[in-house]
Parts: structure tokens; C-alpha cells; sequence
């Protein structure tokens, strides 16, 4: 399908599908008394879906991500206009100072919005929300636009990789539009420059900002509260950090594959990007505590085992309520880099923020559109990758989890790919888990996985020309993780690689995708043995039900 110059809203990307939320809790054809008949064909309940009801938080092929994205948005009344700091929208004078400067003083006085007229803003530097509370909204990404003349190369200097070689850091991290708590930032920005290629997540540049809050005993996966040896240093509404350490044996990584043969054999010990990875960080909100009873506001991604060290720990200083909104960034058309040599021409980052979010944003002529980098809880819906073409268009990593891509679109390159460049898709990678990408059209790219073991990630309503290619070194261990859930996906061209599942992720679901063959980049199982793997409705896209597992996980 040929997506236009325009962005895509919500009902263009449907055709209207939304009107059958409502009959997912019942089946096809329930609705609410007195409600509205919608008059939609009846389609067969997929065993599956009926198999997951009954166990919805401990299933072992379908993770529970009903509760994926944000839900906070705590909008502060207070607004400014980037104009009276200074901002020009006829793209005549660099807007990034003046626009900062808005931003910087509405945050300094507890959140707001600062507004951005319709025009065309230049940029030569990044803007950067640093500051809870804080929304950057324009007048609509048809109306708006943030033209930016300098990568972030030029504008932070070169960052290597931690672990050696020549590649660009700037391949995978930053954003012209970054949003990141302050402190952090600098941290981070400052350690780039010192070439001291720092660690991006919750824990600061070493992973050794952290100190306990509670230890945890026993649980599983799927439990909405824990029981702590002291709870004295909780409270309800608190946002904390669940750490699980690996032992020596990987049994954590085990568990986090599905268990069984497959994982017992595998190699980890010389997956060294793979185990830096670890512990495991869980950024969650305490929503109650009883004597020694701690409530979540989602269910554990995991088991907790003593020998795994499971504690309640602090993290750096987050990043919440913030957002961008209506608004195109644009970079300077420029050819697009060879591969893992990416300037930094990058869009939208959201790092080291929870409960955060884009809507009616697109950006062009980028080398990585929207990153979601040791980001959890963030909602990006109705945005748009457009323009030359792009290494990632979407990129979730560095222990990024219950984050919700969702009307979402990429579309067709501009120009032809130079030589030696790479598209991959909506990537995931780095054990992140539990995120969503729902209701999407992908005239390139795929489903892509970095390697670095993602478990639990969902594919949903998706329309997809899949002719992008996975990356990943091989010392960062396995493409898929359990619970891996590929479910009404249409493929455009045929082609299997990355989409259709079952024969390669372990505990997978691969339902109601198009008939499809093996051709191109072609994969095999990392783990030996049976992968316990579900196929359902194939060849069926369109017809399976549910239509979204997102939404009807939500309506359950």
C-alpha cells in the first residue's frame, strides 16, 4: 500500500477498525447495552486467544502487555510561546537557543507546555527536555516543522562503542530531539566526550548508580505484588527499579529463553555483550504497600529466585510526563551513511524517561527515527519515519520495556539506498521486553531483532513490505528470547525472515500472518531441540481474532 507525504492518522492506518473494540471482551458480536449495533463479520476466536484468557499473566507463548505505554500525563495548565524567548518560524535564524531556553524555564517552574506556532524553525543545535512535566507542542506535523542543519557528531563530538572497533555510536543512540532527564544527560554527554564510552540505562554510566531499597523473596512471573523483608523505605505512587541478577550457571538468561533443553545447552559464557546486559532492570511504579506487601502497577516480567539476588533498588533521577507533540523534524538531506557509521542525523530519543510520549510526529531524511533507549512506559502513536530512508527507523534497546509504538508508519525511501548502507525496521534488542508495536504500515523494513536475547515483545495489526535485514554481533547471544508474539501481520512480498516465527523463536506465537517463504536473509534456532513454538491461522491475516492482541489484552 503507498503511503503519501502526508502522515497518517489514526483512521487512515485502520479503515475504521477501531469500532470494534468493544466486542473483544465478549467475542466477536458482544456489545454494551444500548450501545450502538457495528455491524462486523463474525470471525472464529483463535484457540489461542481462548487458551490465553484463562492464564493471562502466566501464558507460555503470550506475554501480557495490556498495560504497555503511559499512563500518566499529569499536564500541567502553565503554557509559554517559544516566540517570546526569541524563536523565529521562518527558518531565517537558528530557534534551538531560544527554544531550549522556553523549555528550560517553564521546567524550572514545576511543567507546562511550550508552544511552537506554525512555520519552519531552524535548528543548529538539539533541543533537549530534560525536565519532568515538560511538552513541546506545535501546531500539527503538517503545520510545524524543525528543520535541523547539524548531526550530533558535530555537535557532541564522535562516540565509539564500549565494546571496541570503529562503529559510531550515533548508529543507535541520541536524538536530535532527546529527551532525558537532566543530570543524566550531562552524565552521559560529558562522559561521550571524555571518550569514556559510557553504559546509556537506569543505573548511570557504570551501572553503579543504585542503592537497596528491599530485598524480595520468592515469586513468579505474573504476580502483581511481592512480599520484601522491610518495606520502610516504600510508598504508593513511587517509582522504583526491580533488579535480578544472573548466577553463575545463566540460569537467569535460561529463564528468560523459556527454560528447558535448548537454553541448558547453549553457550553463554563467551556471550560477553550479551551478559554485560545483565542484571536485569525493571523501571515499575509502586501502587501499594501493606506491612510487607509491595503492589505493582504491572505484573513481574519474571520469576524471582534467591539465587537470581531479586531487590527493590533506586535508580538516577527520571524523566516523567514529558512529551512532543505535532511537530515534523527534518534533517538536512544528506546521503545516508555506510553501515554503523551513522553521523547522528537522528530524531526522536526518549532515554531514561518513563511515562512519556510523541503523538502526531514525523521525521525525515533521518538516520534513526525514534529511539526508545533504557526507556519503559512511553507511548509513541501517530508518528511517521519518512524521507532518503533510514538504518533504524524504530530502535528499542539498552533494557527498554512496556513501551507502546502504536499507528505507526515507515515509509517508502525517497531516493535509492547507497552502497553499503543497511535498513532494518522496528528493531529490539538488548533484553528489553514487553513492548508493543501495534497497528502499523511498513512499506520497508522488518521486524528486526539485534540480538542481545529481547524476550516478550508483541507484533499486532501490522502491514508490512518486509525487505529489511536483522543486525547483531554475535557475542550478543541469541534474536529471540521467549514469548515473542507475531499476530495478524500481512507481508506485502512474501518473505518469511523475522515475521513468521515458530520455527526459529523458543515459546513464540506466530498467528494470523500472510503465507509467506523463506528467501533473503534466512536464520536458524539458536537453541537445540524442541522450541515450543505456536502456529495458528496461518495464512489468514485479517481474519484472525482478535484482530489486535494489544487492544484485546486491554479490553480483558
Amino acid at each position: 500500500m503507498e503511503i503519501g507525504q502526508r502522515p497518517l492518522g489514526r483512521r487512515v492506518l485502520l479503515g475504521g477498525a477501531t469500532a470494534v473494540v468493544a466486542t473483544w471482551v465478549g467475542g466477536p458480536g458482544a456489545r454494551a447495552a444500548g450501545a450502538p449495533v457495528t455491524h462486523v463479520a463474525r470471525r472464529p476466536v483463535t484457540a489461542l486467544w481462548d487458551e490465553y484468557r484463562r492464564t493471562p499473566y502466566r501464558h507460555p507463548q503470550i506475554p501480557y502487555v495490556g498495560r504497555a505505554g503511559s499512563h500518566g500525563r499529569r499536564r500541567q495548565a502553565r503554557w509559554v510561546s517559544a516566540h517570546d524567548f526569541g524563536a523565529v518560524n521562518d527558518g531565517s535564524a537558528d530557534a534551538a537557543p531560544a527554544i531550549n531556553r522556553a523549555i528550560e524555564w517553564i521546567g524550572r517552574r514545576g511543567g507546562g507546555t511550550v508552544r511552537l506556532s506554525g512555520g519552519t524553525y531552524r535548528l543548529d543545535g538539539l533541543i533537549r527536555l530534560g525536565h519532568s512535566g515538560v511538552v513541546l507542542a506545535g501546531e500539527g506535523s503538517g503545520r510545524t516543522t524543525l528543520h535541523a542543519t547539524k548531526h550530533l557528531t558535530e555537535l557532541i563530538g564522535p562516540y565509539g562503542s564500549r565494546y571496541g572497533g570503529d562503529k559510531s555510536s550515533w548508529s543507535w543512540a541520541g536524538g536530535l530531539i532527546w529527551l532525558c532527564p537532566r543530570a543524566r544527560w550531562e552524565s552521559l554527554v560529558g562522559a561521550i566526550r571524555a571518550g569514556d564510552w559510557p553504559f546509556e540505562g537506569w543505573t548511570g554510566n557504570r551501572r553503579d548508580e543504585w542503592r537497596t531499597l528491599a530485598t524480595v523473596r520468592p515469586a513468579r512471573r505474573g504476580d502483581w505484588s511481592v512480599t520484601v523483608d522491610s518495606a520502610r523505605r516504600l510508598r504508593a505512587g513511587q517509582l522504583v527499579l526491580l533488579r535480578i541478577a544472573d548466577d553463575a550457571g545463566h540460569t537467569l538468561l535460561e529463564h528468560m529463553a523459556g527454560g528447558g533443553p535448548g537454553p541448558e545447552a547453549y553457550v553463554w559464557d563467551d556471550k560477553t555483550k550479551l551478559t554485560s546486559y545483565v542484571p536485569y532492570e525493571w523501571p515499575v511504579r509502586v501502587t501499594a504497600v501493606t506491612r510487607d506487601q509491595v503492589t505493582f502497577e504491572r505484573p513481574l516480567p519474571l520469576d524471582l529466585r534467591p539465587e537470581w539476588d531479586p531487590r527493590i533498588v533506586t535508580m538516577v533521577q527520571p524523566l516523567t510526563d514529558a512529551g512532543v507533540e505535532g511537530v515534523t523534524l527534518e534533517a538536512r538531506e544528506t546521503p545516508q551513511s555506510p553501515h554503523l557509521l551513522d553521523k547522528g542525523y537522528n530524531g526522536v530519543t526518549f532515554q531514561c524517561a518513563y511515562d512519556c510520549w510523541a503523538r502526531d510526529v514525523t521525521v525525515r531524511h533521518v538516520d534513526n527515527g525514534f529511539g526508545l533507549v533504557g526507556a519503559s512506559a512511553c507511548t509513541l502513536r501517530d508518528t511517521r519515519v519518512e524521507g532518503r530512508g533510514s538504518h533504524h527507523p524504530y530502535f528499542c534497546r539498552e533494557g527498554a520495556h512496556d513501551n507502546l509504538i502504536e499507528d505507526f508508519a515507515v515509509a517508502r525511501r525517497t531516493v535509492p539506498a547507497p552502497a553499503g548502507t543497511q535498513l532494518h525496521g522496528i528493531n529490539v534488542e538488548g533484553l528489553s521486553s514487553y513492548n508493543v508495536w501495534s497497528r502499523g504500515v511498513m512499506e520497508m523494513g522488518t521486524f528486526d531483532t539485534h540480538r542481545g536475547m529481547p524476550f516478550a515483545n508483541v507484533r499486532t495489526e501490522i502491514t508490512v513490505h518486509n525487505d529489511g535485514r536483522h543486525g547483531g554481533d554475535a557475542s550478543a547471544g541469541p534474536l529471540y528470547g521467549a514469548r515473542f508474539a507475531h499476530w495478524n501481520v500481512t507481508v506485502t512480498n512474501g518473505r518469511a525472515g523475522l515475521v513468521r516465527i515458530d520455527q526459529v523463536a523458543p515459546y513464540s506465537a506466530t498467528v494470523g500472518i500472510s503465507h509467506v517463504r523463506e528467501f533473503g536473509q534466512v536464520d536458524v534456532p539458536d537453541f537445540t531441540g524442541p522450541l515450543n513454538a505456536r502456529l495458528e491461522a496461518y495464512g489468514t491475516p485479517g481474519a484472525v481474532w482478535p484482530p489486535n492482541l494489544y487492544r484485546a489484552q486491554r479490553a480483558l
